[in-house]
């Protein structure tokens, strides 16, 4: 028994998954409400023409118009919510229901009030139709179906016959049944849909951030930092005036890795990884190009602001107090730097900003590395020797 109740109410999937899915799926029954009542609206405007033109029933044509002005007002607002950001799941559930009220009693209309001498198959209809069009917790349309068969019941044995009665009653505790059962399969159906797309999307956004991301620093790797590059070179805000290129190698790295092993390397590289992350917060992009090769990209206001970018970057390398005995410019771990930056929108050669920045690079490797040097367009290039390591 608690299997069945745990399945009838979507646990089955996962309590989670199913919290999740039905976020989701609040947003389709929002764009169905917006369908249905305007569904309603046109069949009730259908209605109205009838007993106005044939019948010469002034009050049931204004009944009929009533049913779809209500109608064509909550659409308007169900359009409404739509655009908004952040929706309440309770005002999608109180628009759920006024539009399950105004179909229900449209329908009790149509087979009660105004065919007091005939089965009230429209009514069943309206009720299967309306509990169909959204996907809602089992339990939450089990309410809603009670009480429609409560006003259906009770204006069937006031106006009808109790033999026409007992017919309509058997009929819509069949059509209950019916809405009910289906609405419910209809619904384990949409969310195990929805629920194997997400997993499927999960698993392509993880084989897509595995082919961009460097196993080992979970750094970004060299594939993604030339297509952020190209980004880089056409996307920027109005405020950035300079684009900057760099290059870091870790000193003596190939020392290190004969010295301490491959498995310390590797500790390593991930710990330098994890600081480079870090630099996110500053607006800077980092990955890893090479073996011990690294390349970053951001943006600047003001090119004198570099300075404080990379002194920030190199003290987070000396914090890590790394040791490395076989440095011949310190007995840490330490790197030398080089930075190219243009002005924003001056160039768009990707390889070219690259290789000036590699230039760079090799320059800061020639002045006794553990230094940054830093040129570029307009700038006469310096260099900036970090703080004392040891």
């Amino acid at each position: 028994m608690f299997k069945f109740l745990y399945s009838w109410r979507f646990y089955s999937f996962g309590r989670e998954q199913y919290q999740e899915c039905m976020n989701y799926v609040f947003s389709h029954n929002l764009l169905n409400l917006r369908r249905g009542n305007m569904i309603v609206a046109i069949f009730a405007m259908v209605f109205t023409f009838f007993p106005m033109l044939i019948e010469r029933d002034i009050i049931k044509g204004f009944v009929y118009l009533g049913f779809a002005v209500i109608a064509i007002l909550m659409s308007f607002i169900s359009n409404y919510i739509m655009q908004q950001i952040n929706v309440r799941r309770r005002v999608i559930y109180l628009l759920i229901v006024l539009f399950y009220l105004n179909v229900i009693f449209f329908g009790i209309y149509l087979s009660v009030w105004t065919n007091t001498d005939k089965p009230a198959t429209i009514f069943a209809v309206f009720m299967i139709g309306a509990l169909l069009f959204f996907t809602n917790p089992p339990h939450f349309n089990l309410v809603l179906t009670l009480c429609a068969l409560i006003f259906f019941n009770i204006s069937a044995f006031i106006i009808k016959d109790l033999d026409i009665w007992f017919n309509d009653m058997v009929n819509s505790l069949v059509a209950a049944c019916l809405g009910i059962y289906f609405s419910w399969h209809f619904a384990r159906l949409r969310l195990g849909l929805e629920i194997s797309t997400t997993e499927l999307e999960d698993e392509r956004n993880r084989y897509i951030d595995q082919s961009i991301t460097d196993e080992l620093t979970q750094l970004r790797n060299r594939r993604d930092f030339f297509a952020t590059f190209s980004r880089f070179l056409s996307n920027y805000r109005v405020s950035d005036d300079w684009l900057c290129v760099a290059l870091a190698d870790i000193d003596f790295f190939k020392f290190y890795n004969d010295h301490y092993g491959h498995p310390k390397g590797d500790d390593c590289l991930r710990s330098i990884g994890h600081a480079l992350n870090s630099l996110s917060s500053l607006g800077v992009y980092a990955a890893r190009v090479g073996g011990e090769e690294f390349a970053f990209l951001w943006f600047e206001k003001d090119s004198s602001n570099v300075n404080t970018i990379v002194t920030q970057w190199t003290d987070r390398i000396r914090d890590l107090k790394i040791p490395h005995e076989k440095s011949k410019v310190s007995k840490y771990i330490t790197m030398s730097i080089g930075v190219y930056i243009v002005r924003c929108g001056a160039c768009h050669d990707a390889q070219m900003l690259y290789d000036l920045a590699d230039k760079a690079l090799y320059t800061a490797k020639g002045s006794g590395r553990n230094c940054v040097v830093i040129e570029g367009d307009d700038i006469k290039q310096y260099k900036i020797n970090p703080k004392d390591s040891d």
